[in-house]
């Protein structure tokens, strides 16, 4: 089964800062083993919390928004969805994994979209859960092998 992963802003962010799992997920899209896709909300919530939050500057955020659209997939939502009652932000994240047939939320939010679950039949887990289940795919296993091989 071909995955295709949404990855909500905290997981961008978090693989802009460290290559530990949120960067282990985006690399499994860059690589093509993931179909990955996200939204212009999304993109403009990652860039908003990269200038002001972590203070990043403007050439280095455009260029990360350039890279991460090199690989992840654009889709156009209404913003009409709404799911998460408790924080009516994060249904734009929802609605981009309906709008593109996604299979996984790959989400860092404890709070809000992680106790979810899921959604219809779209799967909503953390990093670690997603690398977790991926692991085992066969082209997964495959990529690892050829990465072993070439060491």
């Amino acid at each position: 089964m071909r995955r295709i992963a949404v990855f909500d802003t905290n997981i961008l962010i978090s693989s802009q800062i460290s290559h530990g799992k949120p960067y282990q997920c985006l690399e499994l899209a860059r690589k093509r083993l993931v179909d990955g896709v996200t939204c212009q909300e999304i993109l403009r919530e990652l860039e908003d919390k990269l200038r002001h939050k972590f203070v990043f500057s403007g050439d280095r955020v455009t260029d990360i928004l350039a890279d991460l659209l090199g690989f992840l997939r654009p889709v156009v939502i209404s913003s009409a969805l709404r799911v998460v009652a408790a924080d009516p932000k994060d249904d734009k994240v929802i609605e981009c994994a309906v709008v593109a047939d996604a299979t996984h939320v790959v989400t860092g939010d404890r709070r809000h979209l992680l106790p979810l679950r899921s959604y219809r039949s779209i799967q909503i887990v953390s990093a670690a859960e997603f690398l977790a289940e991926v692991a085992t795919s066969p082209e997964i296993i495959l990529e690892q092998e050829q990465t072993e091989e070439t060491e």
